[in-house]
C-alpha cells in the first residue's frame, strides 16, 4: 500500500510535529541522542501512522506486528512517537533519563509499553527480529516483524549473518 498525496502531507506534518517532540524530551533530560532521533522520525511516522498493526491501548496484543530499534540510542524518538500514539501520558516524557523514570537512554521492553525489544548495543535487534519473525512463522501467526537500523551499525557481523539467516528462511 502505497501512501497518497494526503497521507504523504499529512505524515509530514506528523512527522515534524515528532520531531519537535524529540527536541523538547532532550531538552528535559539534559540531552539525549537527538541526531539519531531525528533522522528516523519518518520512518517512524509511516510505521505507526499506517502500516504497523498495534493497539496502544493493548499493547501486549498477541496479534500485534512486532518493531524492533535496533539503534537503541534513538529510544527518545521511538518514546515520542508511542506517547503520540497513546501507549503512555505525554507527561511522562518530561522525567525521560530521570533519576527513577522508565524511560532510559535506551528503552527498556520491560518497562515501556510498546517497546518489543530492549535494545542498545548495536549490531543485535536485527538478529532479534529475525527471530521474531521465525517466531511468527512457527506459531502460524500473521503479524510482520520490522527492524530499524543504523548505519553505523550496518559493518557488525552478527547483522549480516541475521541477514544471511533472514534470507535463508525466506523472511
Amino acid at each position: 500500500m502505497p501512501l497518497t498525496a494526503d497521507e504523504i502531507r499529512t505524515f509530514r506534518t506528523k512527522a515534524q510535529q515528532l520531531r519537535c517532540d524529540m527536541i523538547d524530551v532532550t531538552v528535559w533530560s539534559g540531552g539525549a541522542h537527538i541526531g539519531g532521533s531525528l533522522s528516523m522520525a519518518d520512518v517512524l511516522t509511516a510505521l505507526y501512522y499506517k502500516y504497523l498493526r498495534a493497539r496502544p491501548e493493548e499493547p501486549d496484543w498477541p496479534d500485534r506486528d512486532r518493531f524492533v530499534l535496533s539503534k537503541g540510542h534513538g529510544g527518545v524518538g521511538l518514546s515520542c512517537v508511542l506517547a503520540d500514539k497513546g501507549y503512555f501520558d505525554k507527561e511522562l516524557l518530561k522525567e525521560f533519563n530521570h533519576f527513577k523514570s522508565p524511560f532510559g537512554m535506551h528503552l527498556d521492553g520491560n518497562k515501556v509499553p510498546g517497546v518489543d525489544a530492549s535494545t542498545g548495543s548495536l549490531g543485535h535487534g536485527l538478529a532479534m527480529a529475525v527471530g521474531m519473525a521465525l517466531g511468527a512463522r512457527f506459531q502460524g501467526k500473521a503479524w510482520r516483524t520490522y527492524c530499524l537500523l543504523g548505519d553505523g551499525e550496518c559493518n557488525e557481523g552478527s547483522v549480516w549473518e541475521a541477514v544471511m539467516a533472514a534470507r535463508h528462511f525466506k523472511l
